[in-house]
């Protein structure tokens, strides 16, 4: 059965190419549209994504605050601020906390390696910032340690921009010295190139990163600039946001409901919005696609109730001779399916090779386009787009074919 309907078809295809291919080129064309859409919309989703968690993997990031209401017969207005201890009482105070660090900062420090001088943001850190900041070590170095914060060493961690303003691009400083306000400090590690959209203070790139050890002790900061949490599980996230309020107010006698008394950076929730945004964007976007492959799904309608038309004589001697109606049914639903499937699939992989030119195309020293030229094509959207060709082709083919089974044999003899 499968070879006469196959034989049918291609007979067809001869005798009318130019609608055929019409038809075909209409479903190829929209596939490509929903595909190319879907396609950049994962690329949008996944660049926002990634920006953010270049500055934060699922970290909460505290910060000192004021008091907006009266409590226990204080006044409003005190001002919050933390000190590194306070990281210990949160951690022993709340035992799904997985990671934290303090953080201190200040603004123009100056690096100077011989002659070449510069300012920067300069941070002191622990050990677990590393990994809570996406703040990796390119080949060959390595972050701040735990032995460089207990014994207050002066070893730096340079972000990649700092390290071409002071020794050129693509230089390997690490072992080498360089003096940071006047003190020696050895270079450990420079940090291996990320993309980032969220930042504070700066980007990483551009700032450097010593022990927190080492910074209170040339600087003599009493109070944290922040604290940096993260919790073990992600959806224990309003829960341990809380808790953080709850433990710090009872410390500075603030109410845990006054959300100003800290300031809170959380890029648990920023996360969830980001993926939300670029769902729906995605989403937007498909289903303009999506209606550019029902336009298509039309025409192939449209099309084979021409070819039931001009075919009713050969439908109704098949009926006359025996042919059952599943089997003309059969065959115009083979047919619309046919090109249905053969123009999404050739749409399908023309798109899948327009993304993969567009990934090449360099985004090196403009930002913007990291958004624009990051398309994917992932398997939902495949797996998608082929049941969308399958439910056009079934819509396109089914009337068509019933209409097809239902004719009369005496009358289709007639018929002109």
């Amino acid at each position: 059965m499968w070879r006469i309907l196959i034989g049918e078809f291609l007979g067809d295809l001869k005798t009318q190419r130019t609608r055929a291919f019409l038809t075909f080129f209409a479903v190829a064309w929209g596939t490509l549209s929903v595909v190319l859409l879907l396609a950049f919309g994962e690329g949008l989703k996944r660049s926002v994504r990634d920006g953010l968690l270049g500055a934060g993997d699922r970290i909460f990031m505290i910060f000192g605050g004021e008091t907006s209401t009266t409590w226990l017969g204080l006044p409003q207005g005190r001002r919050i601020r933390l000190v590194e201890q306070d990281l210990d009482l949160l951690r022993r105070s709340i035992p799904d906390l997985d990671r934290g660090s303090p953080s201190y900062g200040r603004y123009g420090i100056a690096f100077q390696v011989g002659p070449t001088r510069t300012n920067a943001y300069m941070e002191g850190v622990g050990p677990d910032h590393e990994d809570m900041r996406q703040m990796r070590a390119a080949a060959g170095g390595r972050f701040i340690n735990e032995l460089d914060v207990s014994q207050k060493r002066r070893v730096v961690f340079l972000g990649n921009e700092l390290r071409d303003r002071l020794y050129g691009k693509d230089f390997d400083p690490v072992g080498l010295t360089l003096t940071v306000d006047g003190l020696p400090f050895t270079v450990v590690g420079v940090l291996q190139k990320k993309f980032q959209d969220s930042n504070n203070n700066g980007p990483d790139e551009e700032r450097a990163v010593i022990p927190y050890s080492t910074f209170r002790a040339i600087y003599g900061d009493q109070f944290v600039q922040s604290l940096i949490v993260r919790p073990r599980d992600a959806s224990l996230g309003p829960t341990i946001k809380a808790e953080i309020y709850r433990v710090l107010g009872r410390k500075y006698r603030f109410d845990a409901a006054d959300e100003r008394a800290l300031g809170m950076w959380d890029f648990i929730e920023d996360a969830k919005e980001t993926t939300a945004v670029g769902l729906g964007i995605q989403i937007f976007m498909g289903l303009v696609g999506l209606f550019t492959l029902l336009v298509a799904g039309v025409g192939v309608a449209n099309i084979m109730y021409v070819v039931v038309k001009e075919r009713t004589q050969e439908i109704g001697v098949k009926l006359a001779l025996g042919a059952r109606r599943v089997h003309i049914v059969g065959q115009f639903l083979f047919e619309a399916m046919a090109i249905a499937v053969s123009g999404g699939l050739a749409g399908l992989v023309v798109a899948t090779l327009i993304v993969t030119g567009v990934r090449q195309i360099p985004t090196e020293g403009n930002p913007a386009m990291i958004y624009l030229v990051r398309p994917a094509v992932s398997w939902p959207i495949v797996s998608l787009c082929v049941g969308t060709l399958l439910l056009v082709g079934l819509l396109a083919g089914i009337l068509p074919a019933r209409r097809a089974a239902a004719v009369d044999p005496v009358e289709s003899l007639r018929y002109e």
